[in-house]
């Protein structure tokens, strides 16, 4: 059956008894429109490639290949750009820190895949970690760091050092990743752990408290107990108290940057950054207490509980059935097994297996998965199968396999799906449309107007955007990774929209960033950047900046052959991206209203333009701002 002729009888609640052949639902995808969907959730955007290939291979498989790719780092791309000197090629100035747009675009190179800017001709260095970068950027949203932060901002070089840990954590386990990001530098200066110190009280000087709140109320057990489903616990029990949150940060002391020692630093509470090269913000945090300080004599910055003025002694953390010591750290530990003693503390909590999955499930599923889902994944986390707590690999495949996942859309058709953020819109056009970031100077020189920035080298278009250039999302949509404007992300997992989603208890936590200014800035600039490119590619070589083309001729041959009108219909052009964009649920009602109005395109009323890249550009336009897009399903 064709792709048209299936498309004909869609709707929202297909028969699905059929559906798997009797295989099982992870045994597909078994059609196009199931590929897509698969995609959707566990990419930054189908393509038609992709869709073929998942076809072809099989789910399994497919995951396979991702869990097994070579991962994308962002420092890669920095260090190229940042220790190349002028002239071969030139890029930036041999040693200059690099900027926000450097950053931004090491983070599309990985979101978007393809090739890699270093070796354009060679596919061995293709990205093609989708999976991991997905799930990477799910996990900056859930731990998160921000270049709102200003001293964050200066280091463009620590902000991509960090989503690297996310990106190289992402299939591994949780506690690693807890740890790795407990003692990021980034999230050190973030939420005031680097060079956190032991009281003083003759000074009025106490630990500081905000990593110790956030760890556990946003990374790891939340505020109340949970059952395994994720549900709370009734009557509601509080998983810590101040109390709580005090013993921890007396626990979070005694760290900062690597190099304090190296950099001349006699003073624990004045240790700052390397501000030539940044250094400081690319190496995890030590401690710095009796056994390890370098200079003999100076006091230990890291409560311990000995100090019977200052100290806190034998410090209650969590208190959980089965945890450790009972959650009573003991005195006369070094920072170092403090810390250890702690992470386990939380890492075991019976909270963190259904808190943290339910957050990635909305990520990439669905805002308000069942409490049985939530279940089966927690169940995964607290054993993989082989005794391994924690396993994320094993998570996020039991996420995307789970059958609510799969058919959840046609099982809770009023419940299921998610509004899809203002960045992942632009990241499923741009990677469906074959998206690339242009040259702003058609020249293998560097741009007139800015001696560091180059857009083009022998004649390969992918390269670094200037200020305010193609990438930053920013500045049209509210939404850039690692830009958050607090610690809660850029809505909270537990916001609840006004209205019918209110009263029927529904989350929607993109719903938190959508307004009437959101709307219009998404709808235009959509429009003005996704739409406008034109279909040989070329640059302009009066654009400062460069910009994103889209390639608008790769689906030429679906927008029609001869003339346009009613008798070269555009019907294979709205079903095409039906699948692409939508997982081929458009409603028949969409789908005869776009082919409608499509057909009405034709040569006669063109002009000089090609009717069919009218036709593609305006399918695009209408798609990707519709009310049936936008909610993810």
């Amino acid at each position: 059956m064709s792709v048209a002729s299936s498309a004909q009888s869609l709707s929202h609640r297909p028969d699905t008894v059929f559906h798997d052949r009797f295989e099982g639902i992870t045994a597909g995808p078994f059609t196009d429109a199931d590929a897509a969907r698969f995609l959707t959730q566990a990419t930054f955007g189908p393509t038609a490639a992709d869709i073929a290939h998942l076809r072809s291979i099989g789910y399994q498989a497919w995951l396979t290949e991702q869990f097994a790719a070579t991962p994308t780092y962002e420092m890669t791309y920095i260090n190229w750009t940042e220790g190349t000197p002028l002239g071969s090629p030139p890029l930036s100035p041999l040693g200059e820190r690099p900027d926000g747009d450097h950053r931004i675009e090491a983070w599309w190179l990985g979101a978007l895949g393809g090739p890699d800017p270093q070796y354009p001709t060679d596919s061995t260095h293709d990205h093609k970690d989708q999976l991991r970068q997905r799930v990477a950027f799910a996990l900056s949203e859930i731990m998160v760091v921000s270049q709102q932060n200003a001293t964050l901002a200066g280091f463009q070089n620590g902000l991509a050092y960090y989503y690297d840990i996310l990106s190289r954590d992402a299939f591994g386990n949780y506690r690693t990743l807890l740890q790795d990001v407990t003692l990021s530098p980034e999230m050190g200066v973030y939420l005031n752990m680097q060079s956190n110190q032991r009281a003083d009280l003759s000074q009025n000087i106490h630990p500081d408290e905000n990593y110790a709140r956030e760890i556990n109320q946003l990374f790891s057990v939340g505020l109340v107990m949970l059952n395994a489903d994720g549900t709370p616990k009734a009557p509601s029990q509080p998983t810590y108290t101040q109390s709580t949150v005090s013993a921890f940060a007396h626990v979070f002391t005694g760290w900062s940057f690597y190099d304090c020692d190296a950099n001349g630093y006699d003073n624990f509470s004045g240790c700052g950054p390397d501000y030539n090269t940044g250094a400081s913000f690319q190496h995890p945090m030590i401690a710095y207490d009796v056994k390890n300080y370098p200079h003999t004599g100076d006091p230990s910055y890291h409560d311990n509980g000995t100090d019977p003025v200052n100290d806190l002694s034998n410090k209650q953390l969590l208190i959980y059935p089965g945890a450790a010591s009972a959650g009573v750290l003991a005195n006369g530990g070094t920072a170092a097994s403090d810390l250890q003693f702690a992470l386990d503390n939380i890492f075991n909590h019976p909270n963190v297996g259904p808190f943290i999955s339910k957050q990635l499930i909305q990520r990439l599923v669905t805002s308000n998965p069942t409490p049985a889902y939530v279940g089966r994944v927690a169940a995964i986390f607290n054993n993989d199968g082989t005794g391994v707590r924690g396993n994320l690999k094993a998570v996020v495949q039991k996420i995307l396999l789970d059958p609510e996942a799969r058919v959840g859309q046609w099982q809770n058709p009023d419940t299921y799906g998610k509004l899809r953020e203002p960045l992942l819109v632009f990241t499923h056009v741009w990677r469906a449309m074959g998206a690339k970031h242009m040259c702003g100077n058609d020249q293998d020189q560097p741009n007139p107007g800015n001696p560091d920035i180059i857009y083009k080298y022998n004649n390969q278009p992918y390269r670094y955007a200037g200020y305010g250039g193609a990438w930053n999302t920013q500045y049209w949509v509210g939404q850039m990774p690692l830009n958050a404007n607090t610690v809660f992300n850029f809505f909270k997992p537990g916001f609840i929209p006004g209205g019918e989603m209110a009263a029927a208890g529904l989350y929607g936590p993109e719903f938190q960033t959508t307004t009437d200014t959101t709307i219009t800035d998404i709808t235009g600039n959509s429009f003005q950047r996704g739409f406008g490119g034109d279909i040989s590619d070329t640059c302009d070589p009066t654009d400062d900046y460069g910009d994103v083309q889209i390639n608008h001729a790769q689906d030429v041959a679906l927008a029609g052959s001869s003339t346009g009108g009613t008798a070269d219909p555009s019907d294979r052009l709205v079903d095409a991206y039906n699948i692409r964009f939508m997982g081929g649920q458009m409603s028949p009602f969409m789908r005869q209203t776009l082919i409608s109005y499509l057909n009405t395109l034709s040569t006669a009323n063109s002009g000089s333009d090609d009717f069919r890249v009218e036709r593609i550009k305006r399918a695009l336009g209408l798609i990707l701002t519709s009310p049936e897009y936008i909610i993810q399903k």
